[in-house]
């Protein structure tokens, strides 16, 4: 079995026929590809690995797969996790255990969509990724960590790709639109409005764009020269948007952002909407601005309302359900009641203080007191010792150090007195009240 690469079809879409047939024709993920990083070595190397991309849509995770297994000369299985089951997991690895015995070569097993694979169907890959009769490549849109069991992503290594720049996708746009396997026989051209709006609603999605590229293409009849110039009209036709005019640099898409959250932060719900409603109508992917909403609610509403955080995931579970425009409602719907929220960051500036201690200060040891103690021995080497259960304290409130020695008398978290992190204020102030009168009070002779 060869992975020497082929052509795409001439009819294939221009997707396909524009995929990357090595690393040096592959578009963007620099921090993955380029000099010096680990997949360019990898390939440089003609070696591959188990590995885990994940990823939104059309950023390269199946080409990346295709191209590596190439390079190892390495049999290439793919499929679709919506569709296989354990059958056909059974069949790769008799197949694979055959090309092994037979040509002694290796097999790279691309699973797309790995999420969606339930864990009896990701157990059945563990013995054959660990003895290497298959080299594993999975591609996921979700988070691994929830979706994918512990002992697989213990056997792989988890790969971030990140969507397409604005660059990467001009270079991309005008790769299809000069080589011949792309549209270069059709002499196509966009000008500068169109250009614009194609790199602005594409999303980071190079699928997106090229599909959206083609079809604008094939609208827009030659001139007498048999030259095509493809117009902001006729792509607005093809992408089933209007455009709404960012600058070509894409400052206006930050102004806005930047709009938004000072319209929500600074508690104006009518700006907020307003800012909102610009960048919905602009192209904006309400999923991205659902995510910048939610992460509002953890900085800057934080535990003076904790329902907010409740409500941003709410909205967005509500947003995938039904979609656009009815699930744009939910968009607003949030934007209103964040504005309207009382407003704390000390969530965000106390995680961010004790994340600088970890890092500074490295695995410091936990406490004995506060260890947990299920064996004999750890009982008897102290673990659990001492240790004051709150509930058997009035308030639930005792006077016992949970901070490592280095940190003793730390604090972070200093809440304001707003909304509901009044509530957090007044326990805590009750806790240090206790602590200090303690401290103050005289001990008995004979107590330590």
């Amino acid at each position: 079995m060869t992975n020497k690469p082929r052509n795409a079809e001439p009819w294939a879409p221009l997707a396909q026929r524009m995929r990357p047939r090595d690393l040096d024709e592959y578009v963007g993920q620099t921090h993955l590809v380029g000099p010096g990083q680990l997949l360019r070595l990898m390939w440089e190397e003609g070696r591959i690995a188990p590995l885990i991309f994940w990823g939104p849509p059309g950023v390269g995770k199946t080409t990346l797969a295709r191209i590596l297994a190439q390079k190892a000369e390495a049999g290439f299985v793919e499929f679709s996790a919506v569709l296989a089951g354990l059958k056909d997991v059974r069949e790769v690895v008799a197949q694979a255990q055959t090309r092994r015995r037979l040509e002694n070569q290796g097999t790279v097993l691309f699973v797309d969509e790995i999420h969606r694979f339930n864990k009896a169907q990701q157990d059945a890959f563990l013995p054959h990724v660990e003895n290497g009769l298959i080299c594993l490549i999975g591609a996921t849109t979700e988070n691994p960590s929830f979706e994918i069991i512990p002992a697989l992503i213990s056997r792989t290594r988890v790969l971030v790709l990140e969507p397409l720049n604005k660059d990467d996708l001009r270079l991309l746009t005008r790769l299809a639109l000069t080589e011949a396997r792309g549209l270069g026989s059709l002499k196509a051209s966009l000008n500068e409005e169109a250009f614009n709006y194609l790199i602005q609603t594409s999303g980071g999605d190079a699928r997106s764009l090229l599909n959206s590229l083609e079809l604008a293409v094939s609208l827009t009849k030659p001139s007498s020269a048999g030259e095509r110039l493809v117009t902001l009209a006729t792509l607005e036709q093809a992408v089933q948007k209007k455009a709404w005019r960012y600058d070509k640099d894409g400052e206006e898409h930050y102004n806005l952002i930047s709009a938004l959250h000072k319209s929500l932060r600074d508690s104006d719900p009518d700006a907020s909407l307003y800012w909102l409603a610009r960048m919905l109508e602009g192209g904006e992917d309400p999923v991205y601005l659902l995510r910048r909403m939610i992460r509002f609610a953890n900085e800057d509403v934080g535990l003076a309302d904790p329902v907010a955080l409740m409500l941003g995931a709410a909205c967005l579970d509500s947003y995938r359900l039904l979609g656009s425009p009815e699930g744009d409602l939910a968009l607003a719907h949030l934007a209103i009641y964040l504005a309207c929220a009382p407003k704390s960051n000390a969530v965000y500036t106390a995680f961010n203080q004790a994340r600088s201690d970890a890092r500074e200060f490295g695995p410091l040891p936990v406490p004995l007191q506060i260890r947990n103690a299920p064996t004999k021995l750890m009982k008897n080497l102290g673990y659990g010792q001492d240790y004051h259960y709150a509930h058997d304290y009035e308030d639930a409130l005792v006077d016992q150090e949970h901070f490592p020695e280095a940190l003793l008398g730390r604090q972070y978290y200093f809440p304001t007195t707003r909304g509901r992190e009044k509530v957090a204020a007044d326990y805590l102030s009750l806790r240090k009240a206790r602590r200090e009168a303690k401290k103050a009070t005289p001990k008995k002779d004979g107590q330590s």
